[in-house]
């Protein structure tokens, strides 16, 4: 069996991310399900940085057109973008995919706190180049 790109930091992210939702249930606001992420990550003990932005760039244009920012980025490897919806659709499978980009990441999760169960995809960016 092929072991997963970072799949023992992914693993780490998501057993946190269901303590998170065992313990607060759905309901609740995006940031709260990221305040109590951030602290079960703490105590596994990995690295990470919240809300950080991102420039994003068009073509050859010097400037950038805008920023976008991640919920974490994790060990410098992963990217977790979190939902507290419903449903997760294509937007947000969309959003993850270019944040990923933007960030210039191999992985994303992609985690949805807003249901009865948690609901999470996991996405590995190829870079051809």
């Amino acid at each position: 069996m092929r072991e997963l790109i970072h799949g023992t930091i992914t693993d780490k992210i998501l057993r946190a991310s269901f303590q998170v939702h065992y313990f607060l249930g759905n309901g609740f606001q995006e940031v709260i399900y990221q305040r109590a992420l951030a602290y079960e990550m703490r105590i596994v003990n990995l690295n990470f940085q919240r809300e950080i932005e991102q420039e994003i760039y068009y073509k050859n244009l010097k400037s950038p057109i805008g920023t976008r920012r991640a919920d974490f980025v994790v060990e410098d490897k992963i990217l977790v973008e979190l939902k507290a919806v419903t449903e997760l659709n294509d937007i947000h499978i969309a959003q993850a995919l270019n944040c990923l980009k933007a960030y210039n990441l191999e992985v994303a999760l992609l985690i949805n706190f807003g249901g009865k169960r948690l609901k999470f995809k996991r996405f590995v960016l190829i870079n051809d180049h």
